[in-house]
């Protein structure tokens, strides 16, 4: 079998698509290049598939070398027959793999090998041949100075008999299948621990019992991180009786002394050696499913945070609100650099919020700012109320953001860097007027596991959920598109075909030549080669460039094409640019070429009508009821606005301007079965609820959308 018939038999994408789409990823091609300006090439594949396809051939590739490791490694003991050789180099399935490979797996000494040593393998071969009815004389034939007496002899015997069965690909296959459909998982509290700091947040898992292939992604790792810190035990089977009956149909075809004995060694292979090894690897399975669930999850929640509204280039005035500390102020310019910080204490215990007015009238005056900022923490809604009391001079329109992963920044060395003569608070308030102006722009200097939008992110496979994660940074960024001129180095990472030191090259060349003036320009910073332009060149936008396709989505190979169209239409680039009218007037089939088809011709024209169009829509003001200022205002049955902060597996968490965000259970979102949290709700979205149970003591509040 080949990688393309692989891939193939997992997707039913063309042969054709997948065998291009792999010439491409081994010439070094980004995902968003591809999926952005090769559609001809793949046939139109969009980014999820073409990264389904990149996995797919890395799994690809493990099997192969698992096979030739595995193959050297039963050849280097002799033992490889060509039978097995074939079977070995047919199969592509890795379990089915482990499975052949495991009478030949080195381990410790077991039970079977020392029986065998005792030269009890041939007494084991009869009895399983299962034509002898005279077990003790047989056994008596095997008694030396290792075997003291017939039982002995057969338990050897039933050893050895065990393991042939654990090591039997039809029982272990079959086997597979039962606890697939069958397993439960259980869970009960280590009593010494039930009382302890920290329990009863596990409480439901202290004595829990329900089928294993029907247990939310989100209840098993709940299960598993109450395991993990030691609060309770889980446990994984299914029925005994059945599993032991199925085991003994397959391998006993007799009704003797023999079968008598293959009967006990079935009991103890199963409870000794099929049961641990096949429950545990039902766990890892139902585990990798729910790593999988949280990880899309988590990745599609950062896309819409990435995707947030921003406000565009305006003078912001942020706030990191405090109460004894203070309120740390900051004024930004346009591009978000530092004009000016300081400290307010409107709150108690100081209440200065006299003097504190003047200076935030002072400060939008003297730095024309045109909105406010508010950190989400705490003192959000005090200082909310604050700064809605200040008569300005003009309006201003007030954000409320959330500072989630704000302190992560101001800590990091990319904030060391950026303000190395300010400390935490400043860069803090600095994050926070930032991310209002362009959330996806600030967001991407941040660990997406501090922002706070995803479910058990600390129990999943690590690696999975950091590659699922830049990936989809990397989406995001590639698909909005980045100033050249003003992109952080952070930013310029993402970008398609940069990474983190041809960035570092491009703030670095940026700081000592100036602005960029056109894309060809990239190509003078040190170590960035013609490949790299290739792939960045598309996603970077210059405003005011020499060719006005330099502030578009165009890429560089197609400007003789856009040229001649404007040229044949009589005009010039700079007039077709965003000319409906004129756009619509050309026939794409007159400008294919051999590199680029009619997709491709279509994706320009798409581009023409609205070069550099941000994919995000505009930021919006949302105001919280006023009367609700903490969880004590809440009340049963009071109808509230609250934007949508956090999706999980099981519901949304709602944020209604206090401390504590409240849950709308999957139940809740609308009437009717809700399968998917994110067909009902997206992050950020303003919506009504209902609040439903207030819990004061343990911080807890329910909502419902259904209202």
């Amino acid at each position: 079998m080949t990688t393309v018939h692989f891939i193939h038999n997992h997707t039913n994408i063309s042969e054709k698509s997948i065998n291009n789409t792999l010439q491409l990823l081994s010439e070094d091609c980004t995902i968003p290049f591809i999926s952005r300006y090769r559609k001809d090439m793949t046939g139109n594949l969009d980014e999820t598939q073409i990264e389904h396809i990149s996995k797919l051939n890395k799994q690809f590739e493990e099997i192969v070398k698992r096979k030739e490791s595995i193959l050297k490694s039963i050849e280097e003991q002799n033992a490889l027959s060509p039978e097995l050789k074939q079977k070995i180099e047919d199969s592509f399935d890795i379990q089915e793999l482990e499975d052949l490979y495991l009478p030949y797996k080195k381990r410790k000494k077991t039970k079977a090998d020392s029986a065998k040593e005792k030269g009890l393998e041939p007494l084991a071969k009869i009895i399983m041949s299962q034509k002898n009815n005279d077990i003790q004389f047989l056994a008596a034939q095997y008694i030396n100075d290792q075997v003291a007496n017939e039982g002995d002899a057969l338990q050897g015997a039933r050893d050895i008999m065990a393991e042939w069965i654990n090591e039997n690909m039809y029982v272990r296959k079959n086997l597979r299948r039962l606890f697939q459909r069958k397993a439960t998982i259980s869970s009960k509290v280590v009593k010494s621990k039930k009382d302890e700091e920290g329990a009863q947040k596990f409480s439901q898992y202290f004595e829990w019992e329900e089928s294993l292939n029907r247990t939310p992604s989100h209840r098993l790792l709940a299960m598993l991180r109450a395991e993990s810190e030691g609060f309770v035990k889980t446990n994984i089977e299914i029925d005994k009786e059945e599993a032991i009956e199925f085991i003994e149909n397959a391998i006993i075809k007799s009704n003797n002394e023999s079968s008598a004995q293959i009967s006990l060694a079935i009991k103890d292979g199963y409870k000794r050696l099929l049961e641990p090894a096949i429950s545990n690897e039902a766990l890892q399975e139902a585990k990798e499913k729910a790593d999988k669930k949280a990880i899309e999850i988590f990745a599609e929640n950062l896309s819409q945070l990435l995707f947030a509204p921003p406000l565009g280039e305006k003078r912001i005035l942020a706030i990191d609100p405090g109460y004894k500390s203070g309120c740390k102020i900051v004024c930004l310019d346009e591009k978000g650099d530092l004009l000016h910080n300081e400290t307010i204490y409107p709150h108690a215990p100081q209440n200065e919020s006299g003097m504190a007015m003047k200076k935030i009238r002072s400060m939008v005056n003297a730095y024309n700012i045109e909105a406010i900022s508010i950190g989400n923490g705490t003192a959000s809604r005090e200082t909310e109320f604050f700064i809605k009391k200040i008569a300005f001079d003009k309006p201003l329109q007030v954000f409320v953001v959330s500072e989630a992963g704000a302190s992560v920044y101001s800590a990091s060395k990319i904030a060391r860097d950026e303000f190395p003569s300010y400390d935490v608070t400043v860069r803090g308030a600095v994050s926070i007027g930032r991310r209002l102006s362009d959330p996806l722009a600030e967001l991407v200097k941040i660990d997406p596991k501090s922002i706070g939008v995803g479910q058990y992110q600390h129990d999943v496979d690590q690696t999975l959920l950091k590659n699922e994660l830049d990936s989809t940074v990397m989406k995001c960024v590639n698909s909005v598109g980045i100033n050249l001129n003003t992109a952080s180095k952070s930013l310029l990472s993402y970008v398609s075909g940069i990474g983190e030191k041809m960035a570092e090259n491009i703030v670095n060349y940026r700081a000592e030549n100036g602005a960029f003036e056109d894309r060809k320009q990239l190509k003078k910073v040190p170590r960035l080669g013609e490949k790299a332009f290739q792939q960045a060149a598309a996603f970077v936008r210059i405003s005011n460039a020499k060719n006005p396709l330099d502030n578009s989505a165009v890429h560089p190979e197609a400007y003789g094409i856009v040229e001649k169209m404007a040229k044949d239409l009589g005009i010039k680039t700079l007039e077709l640019i965003a000319n409906k009218e004129k756009v619509a007037q050309i026939n794409p089939e007159n400008y294919l070429t051999p590199e680029i088809g009619i997709l491709g011709i279509k994706d320009i024209l798409k581009e023409l009508e609205k070069p550099g169009l941000d994919p995000r829509k505009a930021a919006k003001v949302f105001e919280f009821d006023p009367t609700v200022k903490s969880i004590k205002d809440l009340k049963i049955g009071m109808i509230l606005p609250g934007i949508v902060n956090n999706i999980t597996a099981f519901g949304c968490f709602v944020d209604l301007g206090i401390k504590e965000s409240g849950l709308v259970h999957i139940s809740q979102l609308k009437d009717g079965f809700v399968s998917d949290v994110s067909e009902v709700v997206k992050l950020h979205q303003h919506v009504q609820v209902k609040v439903t149970d207030v819990d004061e003591v343990r911080k807890r509040v329910q909502l419902s959308m259904i209202l």
